[in-house]
């Protein structure tokens, strides 16, 4: 059974840091592009990051270019999620997900609806 889990996330100030991992559990992590998604209270999910299977591609939305950075140690079975500079506006609850196929990263992270693993999410609080 395929299983992902979150953590690191956390309260933090504003212009502060987190990062958060998700491990898998039940499958070979490489075999598998992997998103990252936050929801915040009354919105919809939105598809944060997002990397493909080999780590060679990558995407970002365009609220968190420059500031957050995605990587993974397949090794480790864990993808990673570096958040700097954050801003009262990505405080959400954030999900890693998993799909085996995709058509580019970009699209990937428009589908959340197309993951075939999510994880329970972790809260992200950022405030002063």
């Amino acid at each position: 059974q395929l299983q992902l889990v979150e953590s690191g996330g956390g309260l933090v100030q504003p212009g502060g840091s987190l990062r958060l991992s998700c491990a898998a559990s039940g499958f070979t992590l490489d075999a598998y592009n992997i998103g990252w998604f936050r929801q915040a209270p009354g919105k919809e999910r939105e598809g944060v990051s997002c990397i493909s299977r080999s780590g060679m591609n990558t995407y970002y939305t365009d609220s968190v270019k420059g500031r957050f950075t995605i990587s993974r140690d397949n090794a480790k079975n864990t993808v990673y999620l570096q958040m700097n500079s954050l801003t009262p506006e990505d405080t959400a609850v954030y999900y890693c997900a998993a799909r085996r196929f995709i058509p580019t990263v970009q699209a990937m992270c428009a589908m959340p609806y197309t993951f075939e693993a999510w994880g329970q999410g972790t809260q992200v609080i950022v405030s002063s």
